[in-house]
């Protein structure tokens, strides 16, 4: 059976994505949970991951680091396809907008690091923040305003694309980001999934405490 090593479930943004996606479409898989920032963490990621970082998957002999690639061989190894859109053209822009979540967004992945235990307080972000914010948003409203009746997601069912978003979802429930009609539609698409319940419910439970993060959530 494929082993997943993943970070903690309440902060680990990147470990979501392809544990989101493949809970989502029944792939069986093992879980390796190691909680980040702790020796424990440095001490074994080594043996799991050449990059040291999470997720990390293992399946019968190989290793696959790295969400995007992750969710990428998932959907060949065992989803036949389904990840992405059928359509040529609708995959195109689920890709690229993929793309852009992995490779940018920088402020706000900083400034609003995924807690899935935080609740909305006041704290508030700089105007580089607000600019990915709203970017997102304008994305969301373009794939939306496109594909909305396919189905609830961002080109029609759940796939890779939606996957690649759920921790920003997370980010804006958060921080209590002010979202429009569509991303709040969208937002609370994601929160129904039984696997992304399943994901909140287990990160409510963790232990373990990133000062840095939970401070910064009591701001």
């Amino acid at each position: 059976m494929p082993l997943l090593v993943i970070g903690n479930k309440n902060y680990s943004s990147w470990s979501l994505r392809p544990w989101l996606l493949l809970r989502h479409f029944g792939v069986a898989f093992d879980e390796l949970r190691l909680a980040l920032d702790t020796p424990e963490f440095h001490e074994a990621i080594g043996r799991w991951s050449p990059t040291r970082t999470v997720p990390v998957l293992h399946d019968d002999g190989l290793v696959v680091a790295d969400s995007l690639a992750i969710c990428e061989y998932a959907n060949e190894r065992w989803l036949d396809g389904r990840g992405w859109p059928a359509d040529l053209r609708v995959r195109a822009k689920a890709r690229a907008a993929a793309a852009e979540m992995h490779s940018g967004f920088i402020a706000l992945r900083t400034q609003l690091p995924m807690n899935c235990r935080r609740r909305p307080d006041g704290y508030r972000w700089d105007a580089a923040a607000q600019a990915d914010i709203d970017r997102v948003q304008q994305l969301w409203r373009e794939l939306r305003d496109e594909f909305a009746a396919e189905g609830d997601f961002l080109c029609g069912g759940f796939g890779i694309v939606d996957a690649m978003f759920a921790p920003v979802a997370m980010r804006f429930l958060g921080y209590g980001v002010a979202m429009d009609d569509n991303a709040r539609r969208y937002v609370d698409a994601l929160a129904a999934l039984p696997a992304l319940r399943e994901w909140r419910a287990a990160a409510d439970a963790e232990p373990e405490r990133i000062e840095a993060t939970d401070r910064l959530a009591q701001a």
